[in-house]
């Protein structure tokens, strides 16, 4: 059986591995033409947002950073350091959010969005998180 910390350890690697998948979901199915003219009209009505567009380059490179520092975090999940739960919390809710967002919206819109192929994955893999947290 799998102790609490190592069950910890792999949740947080499983989140990352999904939302590393779910970033290349999203640049093979062209995301940012859905996501930079819906920033651009929701600034038109709302202009003190501050939300930012992004060429591929830096949106990716960008993704790719966050998820190389968040599979370096692992190490610490696998060690059962306890500031890494509310962490947890944060990046499960976030990943959640992120999935059901591609999912509502595409039944809402009655078409694929980019980023909806992986959206399961991340939904099991932040709800796998999210418990191994609760335990931990």
């Amino acid at each position: 059986m799998l102790g609490a910390a190592n069950n910890f350890g792999l949740a947080w690697i499983a989140l990352c591995a999904c939302l590393a998948l779910h970033v290349a979901d999203e640049a093979l199915t062209d995301f940012l033409s859905v996501y930079n003219p819906s920033v651009l009209a929701i600034r038109r009505r709302l202009p003190f947002l501050p939300l930012p567009t992004f060429t591929f380059s830096v949106w990716l490179s960008l993704l790719i950073l966050a998820v190389a520092v968040l599979l370096v975090l692992s190490l610490f999940a696998f060690r059962g350091a306890a500031w890494m739960v509310p962490l947890s919390y944060v990046f499960s809710v976030i990943m959640f959010m992120n999935g059901m967002g591609h999912v509502v919206s595409s039944i809402y819109l009655r078409r694929w969005m980019p980023g909806v192929y992986s959206s399961p994955l991340l939904l099991a893999a932040s709800a796998w998180l999210l418990t191994a947290a609760r335990r931990h």
